[in-house]
């Protein structure tokens, strides 16, 4: 089969289009032929990895040193069941569904940059939604689990103001349609290119964040949600976390390891059958141009997804 390499950590360029051997199913798993997957900025972290020292030598300690241990990188994946191990009771050959390879921090499995990829039954795996396409499911899972991780440290009620900071990306976009489900006002920070946007899943007010002075347009607010994490930070984000009510909170995505439970895929499966959330496509490439589809979100402008097409 097809699929992308990573020769060593560094730029893209050590990502290479290569001939691999296909996976056999285990007696517990399903063997799924990949229509979509997607580029992440987790993705991109673990190919660059020029982290400081100290987390540098712990990632290299969990994915490997001097390159990834599982050359083929990539966690989501949607596409249909090629066959199944002899005790796979959940799913049949045909069926097509849509996967993250992450349960929690110690159960993970990479390689879904690939034209094949072998999970169990009994991980985040799910029918696909007639009602999205293969480039939609898998544009999902990644941040939608990590906005419900978010989320899950708030206490959100109906009409509580919710400050969501980089809410046109991966993560904020889901965010900002999670936080309207749970009732809250929600005020999304991006930039002004992308105020339709996120207007369109609901957001109820919005501050451009590249503006002089634009601190000046926050209120106080019960959450302040920073879907960016450190990576990035503005004279906004910083008054933004202070603008917090008596009890209000603010909340990192960098805080903490992030929890991917199943029980969290399944909630965004039946979100996106009930048509209650929306995923955001910017582009799609091809497998073959993954290089291209990483260096597009290392510039770390992305409107919710980048995914990738795999051909057979």
């Amino acid at each position: 089969m097809k699929a992308i390499k990573c020769l060593k950590y560094g730029g893209s360029e050590n990502l290479v289009l290569a001939d691999v051997e296909k996976p056999n199913p285990k007696n517990n798993e399903v063997l799924i032929e990949i229509k979509a997957t997607s580029v992440t900025a987790s993705d991109v972290l673990i190919r660059r990895l020029d982290e400081p020292l100290i987390p540098k030598f712990i990632l290299q300690t969990i994915f490997g040193f001097g390159k990834p241990r599982n050359p083929i990188l990539g966690m989501v994946s949607s596409g249909v069941v090629e066959a199944k191990g002899k005790n796979v009771s959940s799913f049949n050959v045909g069926d097509e569904v849509f996967a993250y390879g992450s349960v929690s921090p110690t159960k993970r499995h990479f390689g879904s940059y690939a034209e094949y990829i072998c999970l169990p039954e009994d991980w985040s795996i799910a029918l696909k939604p007639a009602s999205i396409s293969h480039n939609e499911a898998a544009a999902t899972p990644y941040g939608g689990l990590l906005a419900i991780h978010l989320l899950s440290k708030t206490s959100i009620q109906k009409g509580d103001e919710v400050l969501i900071y980089g809410a046109s990306g991966s993560i904020g976009t889901m965010a900002v349609q999670l936080a309207k489900i749970a009732g809250a006002n929600v005020t999304a920070v991006c930039s002004r290119k992308n105020f339709d946007l996120v207007k369109s899943l609901g957001s109820d007010q919005v501050i451009d964040y590249t503006l002089q002075g634009a601190d000046k347009q926050l209120s106080t607010y019960k959450y302040v949600l920073d879907a960016v994490g450190n990576s990035k930070s503005s004279i906004l984000k910083e008054k933004s976390k202070k603008a917090l009510h008596v009890n209000g909170k603010y909340i990192s995505i960098d805080t903490g390891v992030p929890k991917t439970p199943r029980s969290a895929f399944l909630q965004l499966k039946n979100y996106l059958a009930a048509g209650k959330i929306k995923p955001v496509i910017d582009r799609v490439f091809p497998l073959e141009k993954m290089a291209e589809a990483h260096d597009y979100v290392e510039l770390g402008h992305k409107r919710g997804d980048v995914i990738i097409s795999v051909s057979h």
